[in-house]
């Protein structure tokens, strides 16, 4: 019996620009393994179709894992996908059909998952992070599998956004990390693998602005010339600057959640808050008229909304000459000010809402100036005193 002769291996570097080509077609299809990555193949069929693939050995057993179309998976996310295949059939086996299938790109993920996934935040948390998937992450990881998005990913898209969209980066990298954590659940990626994990953040110093006594006196002054056009924006500025309130608490004030001395409400971004009214604050709600069309203590014109606060406050700001004071500046001025009438850290972090002591601890300098302030004054009196100072 004469023996078959083995025909020569195919071999080539499999990428972007192999695939493009017009490869010749046999009766029966054929693979073109890759020169560098062992297992890493191209399956040309008689039809003109290629298909990425790799091929595993365990136990003594071959296996063939099929990728994709190369007209539909890209040559290196090919690549990247083979590789991890290789690895975890390395590491622990051989993979699971669940791991090994083509999971889906970033973007079917996301349009697939996303109402699940955002159950369980608030309004403005999804709104905020539609935005930072939409702005910042699609644009880099929409075509990309979802199994194949690694570490080196995140770092290169890391240092893409250095410079003026830092921030933005902050931003977006816990909503990216959200999106693999549930990945993994789903068993769309194998557990533990999140590449977002160890991705430190750019450092930025804290925007905090205090107002100084003569800047008070200045909103004070606007305040009063606005009141008789403006009752209702005059009212909440009065509430944020009394209460140290984020501004969404006041804007969305109802008045069944109005129980003077507090108020009482159901939800905030802690969770379930209280607000002490002090003596002003009482005062400010007791002189708003109240509307028999809405529970709204604020509402805009159909009763159903609030009003729109934003845009007044940037042309108020501008009038009382201070263009770089923001509306939650307003808040840490409250913690200032309590801070100089000598009121610990833990009664400011209630009166704030604070539910950790070290969101307090950001105001803790402040304290260490009025303590400094204070030394000065008592050893220079002390020095005085004993005649050391003329």
């Amino acid at each position: 019996m004469v023996p078959k002769r083995r025909t020569k291996a195919r071999r080539a570097l499999l990428d972007g620009n192999f695939a493009r080509r017009k490869l010749p077609l046999g009766k029966s299809e054929y693979c073109i393994w890759d020169t560098q990555l062992a297992g890493f193949g191209l399956r040309v069929r008689p039809s003109g179709n290629y298909f990425w693939f790799v091929r595993l050995r365990h136990r003594g057993k071959h296996r063939r894992v099929t990728l994709g179309r190369s007209d539909e998976l890209d040559a290196g996310l090919a690549r990247a996908q083979a590789r991890r295949i290789l690895a975890e059939a390395a590491l622990d086996g051989l993979p699971k059909r669940a791991v090994i299938k083509a999971t889906p790109t970033m973007r079917d993920f996301v349009e697939t998952y996303w109402d699940d996934l955002s159950r369980a935040w608030k309004p403005s948390t999804i709104k905020r992070n539609l935005s930072s998937w939409r702005v910042m992450i699609a644009p880099t990881f929409s075509d990309v599998r979802v199994a194949d998005v690694m570490p080196a990913d995140i770092h290169r898209w890391r240092d893409e956004c250095a410079g003026e969209n830092e921030m933005k980066f902050n931003r977006a990298v816990p909503v990216l990390s959200a999106l693999f954590k549930y990945a993994e659940a789903l068993k769309l990626r194998r557990q533990g693998s999140n590449p977002c994990k160890g991705i430190s953040r750019y450092k930025h110093a804290p925007q905090e602005r205090y107002l100084t006594p003569a800047e008070y006196r200045r909103i004070g002054t606007a305040l009063r010339e606005a009141e008789a056009d403006r009752p209702a924006q005059v009212a909440i500025v009065k509430l944020l600057l009394f209460t140290g309130a984020r501004v969404g608490e006041i804007m969305n004030l109802r008045w069944e959640w109005v129980r003077p001395p507090r108020l009482l409400l159901p939800d905030s971004k802690t969770g379930p808050k209280v607000i002490w009214l002090n003596t002003q604050a009482q005062e400010v709600l007791a002189g708003i008229a109240r509307r028999e069309d809405t529970e709204l203590v604020f509402p805009g014109r159909s009763g159903t909304r609030p009003l729109n606060f934003d845009t007044w406050w940037q042309r108020f700001r501008r009038g009382c000459a201070l263009p770089d004071v923001r509306i939650h500046d307003l808040r840490h001025s409250f913690a200032s000010t309590a801070i100089m009438d000598n009121v610990p850290l833990a009664t400011i972090g209630a009166l704030l809402g604070h539910k950790l002591p070290e969101t307090t601890a950001k105001y803790a300098h402040l304290s260490d100036d009025v303590i400094g302030e204070a030394a000065d004054r008592v050893s220079g009196s002390l020095a005085q005193a004993i005649g050391l100072t003329q």
